[in-house]
């Protein structure tokens, strides 16, 4: 089949640094590669794949540096995806709701992964003018603001099965990933980690829009069993979530998915989340981590985790996180929209998958 993935543009495919969409698009841009697909995809100039790149900006907005109207940039990558709309069977979004107008407009399969919130209300008109858009979501959660929009499909995040080493013998700390955002709390996991007596490393991403929360909560960072490691990429994440004895992922936000969760399921490492969002789709209680309502049954539960077995929780990401399971799906979703009479089977690279 041939694919388009149109990325956003905001980091590399794959980011650099942190990026959870332009991940997402890079493990299964490759792995439909991998499978036989004949694969475009749209992106900044500085990513990096095995599908043929139509790079839409030098490089990635974000560190770029300076402002800059970064709509500019993704209507001028619609126009040139559109440019080349014939030479696809179907076109793959990933930059929300932009491409509407002009995907109403013309008479080329697509479908569009939504990867954000939805449950702001300035949203729910929006996606009833545009209801006959067909849409992906990341986690049944995610969707429940917009039951009536034309959903194809729910499809999990899947990773490599080998871009995390699994690692059976856990540290003595306890780690947070992620943005540092009031939606995040932070201050809940540096408030676990005080009451265990247990130190916590914090791998966070600092927007500008977040200086104001960092400030508020910078006292909380200076504690003594607190480190914070600021930013870190893909290289990193293997010794800090694999060498962690617990992923804390204190949330307070309706969480689309939360990739970060499966990354540490795949090192090994437990996870103690809050029940909110996709959570209870990506945590199976009791066996890749614990799943708690408020703080003080999250102190309890940490400890609980860190007594779960680390070979069940990689398991458990093989069984359900697996790319494979991810690319299989979006396939079965591309083979309903294309022609019935197309072709949709490629030839696999490799044939030792299917023994």
């Amino acid at each position: 089949m041939r694919i388009a993935q149109v990325s956003p543009l905001y980091e590399s495919v794959p980011p650099r640094l942190y990026g959870g969409t332009e991940r997402v698009v890079s493990f299964l841009t490759e792995e439909l590669v991998a499978m036989g697909h004949q694969v475009t995809l749209f992106a900044s100039g500085d990513s990096r794949t095995s599908a043929e790149l139509v790079a839409t900006t030098p490089d990635a907005l974000r560190l770029q540096g300076g402002g800059g109207d970064s709509l500019a940039y993704h209507l001028r990558m619609i126009e040139q995806v559109y440019a080349r709309a014939d030479d696809f069977d179907l076109i793959h979004f990933h930059i929300d709701y932009i491409h509407f107008p002009t995907s109403r407009a013309r008479a080329v399969r697509h479908l569009t992964t939504l990867h954000g919130r939805l449950d702001a209300p300035e949203l729910v008109p929006l996606y009833r003018t545009f209801c006959d858009m067909p849409l992906v979501s990341i986690s049944d959660a995610q969707r429940r603001p917009l039951p009536f929009a034309r959903w194809l499909g729910t499809v999990h995040h899947g990773l490599p099965r080998d871009l995390y080493r699994f690692h059976a013998s856990p540290g003595s700390y306890l780690a947070f990933l992620g943005r540092l955002s009031r939606d995040k709390r932070v201050d809940r996991a540096i408030e676990i980690a005080h009451r265990l007596g247990m130190p916590l490393k914090i791998a966070a991403k600092v927007d500008q829009a977040e200086l104001d929360y960092l400030d508020e909560i910078r006292p909380l960072l200076d504690g003594p069993l607190v480190e914070f490691v600021g930013e870190i990429g893909e290289a990193q994440k293997d010794d800090f979530l694999g060498g962690a004895a617990a992923l804390l992922f204190p949330i307070d936000w309706p969480e689309p998915f939360g990739l970060v969760m499966v990354e540490a399921m795949a090192c090994g490492t437990p996870v103690v989340a809050f029940r909110q969002g996709a959570v209870p789709e990506v945590v199976r209680d009791g066996v890749s981590g614990l799943i708690v309502g408020d703080l003080d049954e999250a102190v309890q539960a940490t400890e609980r985790a860190m007594l779960l077995s680390r070979r069940r929780v990689r398991q458990d990401f093989e069984a359900r996180f697996d790319v494979r399971h991810m690319a299989r799906a979006y396939l079965d979703i591309y083979a309903g929209l294309v022609a019935p009479d197309l072709d949709t089977a490629a030839t696999p690279v490799s044939t030792a998958e299917a023994s």
